[in-house]
């Protein structure tokens, strides 16, 4: 039996990078999944390719009345909703944490931050009366162990570490379990801003500074989530799991 058969699973930012490895690996593993992305075209391309299981739908997700519709969408298709993955998230460029504009901060807390209360907000009363589910938050090992260059992105991981813990233990009496990944930089579309300019030095700069001497990748991400989103994980509850190839010891 496939590890997420008759689930139904929303990830967001699964137009492109780990949110998209994420949905591609919990519909391999049967569950039907909705694919949440700011663009549209990515969303429903995304989706096209995973076939009749899967459900491409534009969501802004700091905006709750776009939170509260792909909600209502995935209920309309699916009938349930069994696992939320915030994983949509932006960055600033790296540079000292002066030159970022007020605008620039507000939009990454807004999207870092925000979204997973508007996702609780959304989700948890349908998780309630189905007799539980699954959150996933995407954090950071930017909100472990920081690094200079991007202050207020880290500061945002660190916020969705901590909301992931408070989280759990306030829905643990509905069954409702509550985790966090904390990928180390990869391969996806953030990676050059994350490193303020994509040079083979520059990222060598990065690979150096994690032990088993790679970037993750999609796939990496995806592995993780699919054991916590699993029925294996059922004791596993409040973790920030580092997947950083030691980046954090």
């Amino acid at each position: 039996m496939k590890r997420l058969e008759g689930k139904v699973a929303l990830v967001t930012g699964a137009g492109s990078g780990f949110g998209l490895g994420i949905a591609e690996t919990f519909a391999r593993e049967g569950a039907k999944v909705v694919i949440v992305d700011i663009k549209q075209e990515a969303a429903e391309s995304a989706a096209a390719n995973i076939g009749a299981s899967a459900l491409g739908l534009a969501c802004d997700v700091s905006k709750a009345a776009d939170v509260q519709a792909a909600v209502k969408k995935t209920l309309d298709a699916f009938g349930r909703l069994d696992i939320v993955v915030n994983n949509a998230g932006i960055t600033h460029r790296n540079r000292s944490m002066l030159e970022v504009d007020e605008e620039e901060f507000d939009r990454i807390f807004a999207v870092n931050v925000k979204s997973i209360y508007h996702f609780a907000r959304a989700a948890v009363p349908q998780m309630r009366a189905q007799g539980g589910g699954v959150f996933i938050n995407v954090g950071s090992t930017a909100g472990l162990r920081p690094r200079p260059g991007l202050t207020w992105y880290n500061s945002t991981k660190g916020a969705v570490h901590t909301m992931t813990k408070s989280m759990a233990v306030e829905l643990a009496p509905d069954r409702i379990r509550v985790c966090a990944l904390a990928p180390v930089a990869g391969e996806t579309p953030l990676l050059a801003t994350f490193m303020g300019e994509d040079t083979p030095e520059r990222r060598q700069a990065f690979v150096n500074s994690i032990p088993l001497g790679r970037f993750s990748t999609p796939q990496d991400i995806a592995n993780a989530a699919l054991y916590l989103a699993s029925d294996e994980a059922s004791m596993i509850t409040g973790v920030v799991l580092e997947v950083d190839g030691g980046r954090c010891i």
